[in-house]
């Protein structure tokens, strides 16, 4: 099972920009699909975006369509997301997750890390 930790969130204000890297430990990192996914306060987690195992397919939620970019680095075992452009309904703790089938099949996420917060201001 892979451990991953997430950082890169802090304060930020309305259109401003942020990086979360999320690192993943165990050498099987490039077989597994990788997701962000957010939960704000008094509100269900949801899914941000996902990426396959080579980094040639992502998936995006309609609501950061055109302003998250998701990547990753298999040499360095790490998936990186791209906020651009934040808006205060991004106000949330961010978790990166695994999952060792299709990218798209959100239900198969897991292995969570501890996820980073991320605050929009005004």
């Amino acid at each position: 099972q892979v451990q991953l930790v997430e950082s890169g969130g802090g304060l930020v204000q309305a259109g401003g920009s942020l990086r979360l890297s999320c690192v993943a430990s165990g050498r099987t990192f490039s077989s597994y699909a990788m997701g962000w996914f957010r939960q704000a306060p008094g509100k269900e987690r949801e899914f941000v975006a996902a990426i396959n195992w080579s980094g040639e397919n992502t998936y995006y939620a309609d609501s950061v369509k055109g302003r998250f970019t998701i990547s990753r680095d298999n040499a360095k075992n790490t998936v990186y997301l791209q906020m651009n452009n934040l808006k205060l309904e991004d106000t949330a703790v961010y978790y990166c997750a695994a999952s060792g089938s299709y990218y798209k099949i959100l239900a198969n996420f897991g292995s969570w890390g501890q996820g980073t917060q991320v605050t929009v201001s005004s």
